[in-house]
């Protein structure tokens, strides 16, 4: 059976066709800043804001398809307490990098499960990440090799590629750091029945 998922991010498809998972991609229309800024002023920690944001995703597509599942997952980059959105601008990425130069950051991903319009499966995980003191020489080269894609992500980086040289540690789920906790959804796929157990 092919699955729904609510996002157009070639990265999380591409993790699940990877895994042996047929899914059909479709954009939804969320305002996460506005869904981040209503979750923190009500005392909401990181993962349950997240986890929310994939419940709203996915809760766009379950009400046009009911008999499919259809999987919502969202991502949330916490530091020293601030939440970041996706950078809109390479000046913006910029003094997100900064900000984040030398510190240690949480990265959250969350997913959902909808089917007949009624969430089936939820999990959310973390991973801690350590971006080193680099240079700002270093910080405009990355930037010119990069360009606008670095506004794609919520850290303005790609862990899998040229973004990986901005840290020197990192802990935690490799998937969940490229935005889906995939081991977690593979298991529920099999237990509902989707995937071969």
């Amino acid at each position: 059976m092919t699955v729904i998922l609510a996002s157009t991010s070639e990265t999380r498809r591409r993790m699940l066709e990877q895994a042996g998972v047929a899914v059909n991609c479709e954009a939804v229309a969320i305002d996460e800043a506005a869904v981040k800024r209503t979750a923190s002023a009500d005392g909401h920690d990181v993962a349950g804001a997240a986890g929310t944001l994939a419940e709203l995703k996915a809760r766009q597509l379950a009400t046009r398809y009911r008999d499919e599942l259809v999987i919502g997952a969202d991502q949330i980059l916490e530091c020293q307490g601030v939440w970041y959105d996706k950078p809109t601008s390479l000046a913006e990425a910029r003094s997100q990098l900064v900000s984040l130069r030398g510190l240690t950051h949480t990265l959250t991903s969350a997913a959902v499960i909808m089917r007949h319009d009624r969430v089936i499966w939820r999990h959310a995980d973390s991973a801690r990440l350590t971006m080193r003191a680099f240079s700002d020489a270093f910080l405009e080269g990355y930037l010119a090799q990069t360009g606008a894609e670095v506004c794609d992500t919520v850290g303005a980086y790609r862990i899998e590629g040229l973004g990986l040289q901005l840290f020197s540690r990192v802990e935690g789920d490799h998937f969940v750091i490229l935005g889906l906790p995939l081991l977690p959804l593979l298991e529920a796929l099999r237990d509902l029945g989707e995937l071969p157990a």
